[in-house]
């Protein structure tokens, strides 16, 4: 390593490698071509696309992904045999900068499941490594289980991988065993024990078994590390890997500790983690670092407050260094006046301390009973003593459906004090009523969410159906319960329309001019 890179830290990420070994994270051929994509984007250094002699679709994927690369090295991953090695050549050769990365078990544990001696696997290590040099010039080597290998021979088989040609030496902590004052001690010691240790990158693969990944990649750095291995959103085997986002983060937010920097643009990392989500099918936890959906809000009102007088006070980074548009304070139960009073601003309502008193009392009441308090909630409090009879009101619906056609709702309602009636057919009753009350009250909303839940047992339960729409920016919610699950499905459903019409402040006559569109 020259001294112009000591304070640089390659970033190498095996999302599309380790991550995708988490059970049923599969990524399709062409989902994996557009993370690549993105990876390369967003600064990423190297790219681990795969395991090609794993599958045919593994080699395809990575080869692909070679000749489409930009900036990024590609890299494949082989196992210390010679068909592996040669298979991944013929991967990542396509590449502007390709890389092979071979491993082969060093602990105890490891090296008795192939019954090799330490002799013979170090035999083995310099025979396969010079191979992979002899193909190309970028050879990565690790010893696997490296945090539960005798220090002696860890010693001797990294001596014998760099001169064997290894590039660069990667310390993975294989079952998340180690601690950070370990990992950083590790990496140190190797550095200035093994011959030739500082002429090349050591990198660190931390798994995160025992929640420290993201600790010990770091203190490796700081142990002289200047490559880390982690993947988008923590992705990996068992609890997962060091989380690319959260390393990155922690370089930029605390440089006054950690004077190393990266290639990575920050501001892509949301858009990131949110694709990686949908296409493994792992969704982030709300309480994960930096990407998580709780990552920049806050509900306590002492959080809130001190956000709305100098967001410093309570976040360390800014959401828009992620991609995020700003910080979010959703108002719950812990919520306080200021909070309250912000929100109400932001919906353009403006009230007086009296009337503030007045609805925050009403705010806390409907908080303790409700998990999430949305926008609308907060209008109809603030309406609730000044606003009259729902625009839209059920008069009667009934309904024939079963297994001989489509199903058909008749439905009556009350529009502005005018009884209307229509008729209509769809995909189940639930479908037809909602399409019969389009019928008579023609609108532009989107259905985002329709739940139902019995709050009793049996059939005669009682289901309470819970409604959301959005309408150009606007989210308003409906709630009904019913022993009839498809008349509480019609009142949520025109609740929510009715709040509509109060977050537009229009009457029903001047939403009925918006044009109809089928949002089934």
């Amino acid at each position: 390593m020259t001294q112009t890179d000591k304070d640089r830290v390659v970033i190498f990420d095996t999302t599309l490698r380790d991550g995708e070994q988490s059970p049923g994270a599969t990524m399709t051929h062409d989902e994996k071509l557009e993370i690549a994509e993105l990876l390369d984007d967003m600064g990423v250094d190297i790219i681990e696309a795969g395991f090609p002699i794993a599958s045919e679709g593994d080699f395809r994927a990575v080869s692909e992904i070679a000749k489409r690369s930009k900036s990024a090295v590609i890299c494949g991953l082989a196992r210390a045999q010679l068909p592996d090695i040669d298979r991944c050549w013929e991967a990542v050769r396509h590449a502007k900068q390709p890389r092979i990365h071979t491993f082969i078990g060093t602990s105890p544990l490891h090296r008795a499941i192939p019954n090799l001696t330490q002799d013979e696997m170090a035999e083995r290590i310099e025979q396969t490594v010079t191979h992979a040099r002899n193909l190309c010039d970028n050879v990565q080597w690790s010893p696997m289980d490296a945090t539960r290998t005798e220090w002696d021979y860890l010693c001797r088989v990294v001596e014998i991988a760099i001169k064997a040609g290894a590039t660069t030496i990667n310390i993975p902590d294989t079952v998340g065993y180690t601690a950070p004052v370990e990992s950083a001690d590790l990496i140190r010691r190797l550095i200035e024990t093994v011959p030739g240790g500082d002429e090349v990158i050591f990198a660190t693969h931390c798994h995160n078994d025992l929640g420290m990944a993201t600790a010990n990649a770091l203190a490796a750095v700081q142990g002289g590390a200047r490559q880390i291995e982690c993947t988008i959103n923590g992705l990996g085997e068992r609890a997962g890997n060091t989380a690319l986002e959260e390393v990155v983060m922690a370089l930029r937010v605390r440089n006054d500790i950690m004077p190393y920097h990266t290639g990575v643009d920050t501001k892509k990392i949301m858009h990131i983690s949110r694709r990686v989500a949908t296409v493994s099918g792992f969704a982030v936890q709300f309480n994960k670092a930096i990407v998580g959906k709780n990552a920049f809000a806050h509900e306590s009102g002492i959080h809130q407050d001190g956000m709305l007088k100098n967001a410093e006070t309570f976040e360390i980074m800014r959401p828009e260094d992620v991609g995020l548009a700003g910080t979010s304070l959703p108002l719950g139960k812990h919520s306080g006046r200021a909070a309250l009073r912000a929100k109400l601003r932001e919906l353009g309502t403006e009230v007086g301390d009296n009337q503030l008193k007045d609805i925050f009392v009403r705010f806390k009441d409907l908080a303790d009973r409700k998990k999430e308090v949305f926008d609308d909630d907060i209008l109809a409090l603030v309406t609730a003593t000044t606003e009259g009879d729902d625009a839209l009101q059920l008069v009667n619906l009934s309904v024939v459906c079963g297994t001989g056609g489509p199903a058909q709702a008749t439905l009556e309602m009350e529009i502005n004090g005018e009884d209307m009636s229509a008729v209509s057919e769809g995909d189940g009753p639930v479908d037809a009523s909602f399409k019969a009350i389009r019928m008579l009250h023609p609108n532009k909303a989107r259905l985002q969410l329709y739940q139902v839940n019995a709050v009793t047992e049996g059939t005669d339960a009682q289901a309470t159906v819970s409604v959301r729409l959005e309408e150009d920016g606007m989210i308003a919610t409906g709630q009904s319960a019913d022993t009839d699950t498809v008349v509480a499905s019609a009142k949520a459903y025109i609740h929510a329309l009715n709040r509509l019409i109060v977050r537009r402040g229009k009457t029903g006559k001047d939403v009925k001019e918006i044009s109809y569109r089928d949002v089934t």
